[in-house]
């Protein structure tokens, strides 16, 4: 587990471990470097995370602009982060919201290694 190039992402759990090797299954060597560049330049650091949600008080909306929710952001920016109720649950589920944006970005970066493999 230790020698695996997913360990040079910063801040990776288990879980992420576990499914971007379930992914990536199969893959060439030259495809799994052309994902991890790919994917690496998207993804979310679970430990940013917490400071973008932190950053929230100030700039309501901060951490659901940032994950691609930008329906999500405008409501929090106009209801300041729905008086601040929601902006701590964001803070509380910080490491969600990050895997969830973390697995987008992982079908992404799939398509997109698949489609200059097909080239």
């Amino acid at each position: 587990m230790f020698d695996s190039p997913f360990m040079s992402l910063p801040g990776i759990s288990p879980q992420e471990y576990s499914y971007l090797q379930s992914a990536t299954t199969g893959f060439s060597e030259q495809q799994l470097r052309g994902f991890l560049m790919i994917y690496g330049s998207k993804r979310r650091n679970p430990d940013d995370m917490v400071l973008y949600c932190i950053l929230g008080f100030f700039v309501p909306g901060l951490p659901r602009f940032l994950v691609n929710q930008i329906g999500m952001g405008i409501l929090y920016f106009f209801t300041i982060g729905l008086c601040f109720i929601g902006t701590i649950i964001d803070l509380v589920n910080h490491k969600n919201l990050a895997f969830e944006y973390n697995q987008r970005m992982v079908l992404e970066s799939l398509q997109m290694v698949k489609m200059t493999n097909l080239q």
